[in-house]
């Protein structure tokens, strides 16, 4: 359940990050309106705090999965995220790199020491 908790947070903090980043080329009012956006990032804050939280508690006070783990999954993010609100594809180049951010995560979930 920690892992799941943490992977919630880390997922719903990505995506209100790529929202307030990127908005502002999708929408005229992100653009014109940098503070209040700007100030998106004390919930985004808490919402990696718990993310970290969690995940750290899962890992056993273990840091490097938790990075690995934040990581992929804003990387995942990312792509869906710009193939929608951009349709831009994915190259073999993309693909590869989306390929290793599973593997991060599915290394640091998956492979106990």
């Amino acid at each position: 359940m920690k892992l799941i908790l943490g992977l919630l947070f880390f997922l719903a903090a990505h995506i209100v990050t790529w929202f307030q980043l990127y908005g502002q080329f999708v929408w005229g009012w992100f653009k014109s309106n940098n503070f209040i956006l700007a100030l998106f990032g004390i919930p985004i804050s808490y919402l990696f705090i718990y993310g970290t939280k969690h995940s750290v508690a899962y890992f056993d006070g273990t840091m490097w999965p938790v990075r690995f783990v934040g990581f992929g999954v804003g990387i995942l993010v990312y792509a869906v995220f710009v193939g929608i609100f951009f349709k831009e594809g994915i190259t073999l180049k993309t693909l590869t790199s989306l390929l290793l951010s599973l593997s991060l995560i599915f290394i640091q979930v998956f492979w106990k020491t």
